[in-house]
């Protein structure tokens, strides 16, 4: 995953500091810190109220594309309406829930818990995803309705 640089260079750009960050996250700044210079991994959660605070797409945030913004993408996220995505998605590619949980190197279990809105999908199951699949992860999450497949 390659999101780092463009949290970092997102926050520059807008002249915030690490402290600012993690005060919007509530957070310590050393957390956040791990998660810009990507230590750790930076839960959806967090990632997503990024997004929506420097007003951009999570593709262009995890450098799947450089669309900065996408017309009417939703901020709000309701965790069972991307399990159905996830689901109507993985029906399409005619993957079953095991196999998905064989390339993604996760237990069967996990897919149908994402599946079923029972857990907000993990940020490196999502990014594994989209970068596998060519997939738009701000569709996934269905923050947007296209494009639904990336170039």
């Amino acid at each position: 995953m390659n999101y780092g640089n463009k949290l970092k260079e997102l926050r520059e750009e807008n002249k915030v500091y690490q402290t600012d960050i993690a005060n919007i996250l509530n957070i310590a700044r050393v957390t956040y810190n791990h998660y810009e210079n990507q230590e750790n991994i930076i839960p959806l959660k967090y990632l997503l109220e990024l997004c929506n605070y420097f007003d951009v797409s999570l593709d262009y945030v995890f450098s799947l594309n450089n669309i900065k913004k996408y017309n009417n993408i939703r901020k709000e996220l309701d965790i069972k309406t991307i399990g159905m995505r996830l689901k109507t998605w993985r029906k399409e590619n005619k993957l079953t829930q095991g196999k998905l949980a064989e390339k993604l190197n996760i237990a069967r279990a996990m897919i149908g818990k994402y599946e079923n809105g029972d857990f907000l999908i993990s940020t490196h199951t999502l990014y594994t995803i989209c970068k596998k699949y060519n997939i738009s992860a701000d569709y996934l999450l269905d923050r947007i309705d296209e494009p639904k497949y990336l170039k």
